[in-house]
């Protein structure tokens, strides 16, 4: 029985029921984060609560995340996933229900507060040597990408245009760039150098993406923050996203074209072992603290 968090109680699933004027189901006014548990052991929580602190700010919904990080604990130990290999908790906040209106509630309103937490699969090492493909979807999405809304229709309309073109994910294209995928942050490999967009309001500063960016200068590895022009795609070395529960996940083939060699480039095994590393430093140092 799947237990789950809403508005300060734990309870089964089946039991948590939310208004109907909720504003997240009627206007996807709200935020949401996503935070991956290795064995018991959160991985960079306190960036999670960071980008979702920034995110709460913009949206102008007052709520603290004081004890956010004790709850996603609870919900991992509630769901037996304290010994999961790979688990998450999807954690999800809207300003909460009222009249439904074009503008925020004239008279304040709870936030409605909902977390769940699974189990997660990696791709077998036999599935991720053989690379990934993507199919190339314009970006349709807002213009504060940065902030991470549960306003997602144009990522799943992509991933949707990508999976019915054959491929395995989508690569999202503004103005002749390649941007992001639509659900990780994209990265390629150009002459030695990894190359990944910069920071602004048309990418998500995924929290995988700063650890990759930090082991990168941290072992020597030559990376560059650019815009990807798409006619680069051509000529890349190597490609590769970053995510959550993607971690670092190799792109072989673009639009049914073979990147590199087609096949799993150096670089990207190299950034994909130092962060399984970092995972095992963060499990190693939760238990040497007793958290």
């Amino acid at each position: 029985m799947s237990v789950v968090f809403l508005n300060g109680q734990f309870l089964p699933k089946e039991d948590a029921k939310i208004s109907p004027d909720d504003r997240g189901f009627l206007l996807a006014d709200g935020v949401y984060e996503v935070t991956p548990f290795y064995e018991g052991v959160p991985f960079a929580l306190d960036r999670h609560l960071e980008r979702l602190e920034g995110g709460l700010a913009f949206m102008r919904i007052s709520y603290s995340v004081d004890l956010i990080a004790a709850m996603h604990h609870k919900l991992i130990a509630e769901n037996g996933l304290t010994d999961a290999p790979t688990a998450l908790v999807y954690l999800q906040i809207t300003r909460g229900a009222a009249p439904r209106t074009h503008y925020f509630p004239k008279d304040p309103v709870e936030p409605t507060v909902y977390a769940f937490a699974k189990a997660w699969d990696r791709p077998t090492p036999e599935r991720w040597d053989q690379g990934f493909s993507v199919a190339t979807v314009p970006d349709r999405r807002w213009s504060r990408v940065d902030i991470k809304t549960i306003g997602l229709l144009p990522n799943a309309m992509a991933f949707q245009d990508a999976l019915e073109a054959g491929a395995d994910d989508a690569l999202l294209i503004r103005d002749g760039v390649a941007i992001e995928g639509a659900h990780m942050n994209f990265w390629g490999v150009f002459d030695g150098t990894v190359v990944t967009h910069p920071r602004s309001n048309h990418i998500l500063p995924g929290i995988t993406r700063g650890v990759i960016l930090e082991l990168a200068a941290e072992h020597g590895i030559p990376c560059v923050e650019r815009a990807i022009q798409v006619e680069e795609l051509a000529s890349a070395e190597e490609l590769f996203f970053t995510g959550t529960t993607g971690e670092v996940r190799p792109c072989v083939k673009v639009d049914g074209a073979p990147v590199g060699d087609g096949g799993v480039g150096p670089l990207t095994r190299r950034l994909a072992e130092l962060f399984r590393a970092k995972i095992e430093e963060t499990k190693s140092a939760a238990v040497a603290t007793g958290l």
